[in-house]
């Protein structure tokens, strides 16, 4: 049995790491209040800019750059995967969750015979990725110094991939993150990025400027706000972990502290029952 100090200095600890879980996890509920807002608030945007990339389908498709990320390459034997994690980790299975659907996709490829290779955005899936295709990753993407992620990083990251699209390094792109649901739920997600789809949409439209034009803006920045949706999902996703997995380490920490506490109170109480029966042992032999 451990001594009444080894006790109480366990006791201490374990209340000292519940102070730093409890603070984690009010703090990361502060910041999922205003990531879940901006999360749900780029939803109809992304939502709409589909719609109206859908009303280009079936339409004669401009030459040159714009039409290699519409039309891809025609071929599926490369594949580039981008992978959105976290920057930090004590958030549960988050991070873990979207590297293990990136493996499985990666596992698939590679028995088909295709060739794959890698873009990480969040340190936290490099690290895991690494382990088992550190070879295949080709970028990665830094935001541990962004303290907020804006459309511009989106904008860096989208151009970053379109410019080894266009050099032929690969021929189709799949980005990987983790959709938002709840605060309980997160969903890991792997959607089509290039070539670029055009979901269709009934009706017949007159556009003004033509739809080369049109298109010219619009593909780019659908790829951006894709990629930019994709990382406000992360993002929310991510402090809803981190609160629960704090939450559960606070509650455990109490348990602990409850149960060493039992032990404390029990092997103090011994020792006074065995003081007290040496003074009458001793009283009683005078």
């Amino acid at each position: 049995m451990a001594s009444l100090k080894d006790l109480r200095g366990r006791i201490a600890s374990v209340k000292a790491t519940r102070k730093i879980t409890k603070a984690m996890q009010m703090v990361a509920a502060a910041k999922l209040r205003r990531a879940q807002d901006q999360a749900e608030a780029a939803r109809p945007y992304a939502e709409g800019l589909d719609k109206i990339l859908g009303k280009f389908a079936g339409k004669a498709m401009p030459t040159g750059p714009l039409q290699l990320l519409l039309e891809g390459t025609g071929k599926t034997q490369t594949h580039l995967l981008v992978v959105a994690t976290g920057e930090r980790g004590l958030a549960g299975a988050f991070n873990s969750n979207i590297a293990r659907l990136a493996r499985d996709h990666v596992r698939v490829l590679l028995a088909e015979g295709k060739t794959v290779k890698i873009v990480t955005i969040g340190r936290k899936g490099a690290d895991v990725l690494r382990r088992d295709f550190g070879k295949l990753m080709i970028d990665h993407v830094d935001l541990r110094g962004v303290r907020q992620i804006g459309y511009v990083h989106a904008i860096d990251i989208a151009q970053r991939v379109v410019k080894r699209f266009e050099a032929g390094e690969f021929d189709v792109a799949t980005l990987f993150f983790s959709k938002f649901q709840n605060i309980i739920t997160q969903k890991p997600t792997a959607s089509p990025l290039l070539p670029v789809e055009l979901p269709a949409s009934e009706g017949d439209y007159e556009f003004e400027p033509d739809e080369a034009e049109i298109l010219l803006d619009l593909v780019p920045r659908a790829l951006a706000t894709k990629i930019f949706s994709a990382l406000l999902e992360n993002n929310a996703g991510f402090y809803a972990s981190q609160m629960t997995a704090m939450d559960n380490a606070t509650r455990n920490a109490g348990d602990m502290v409850s149960r060493y506490t039992l032990e404390y109170n029990r092997a103090r109480q011994a020792m006074i029952t065995k003081e007290l029966i040496e003074i009458i042992s001793g009283a009683e032999a005078v």
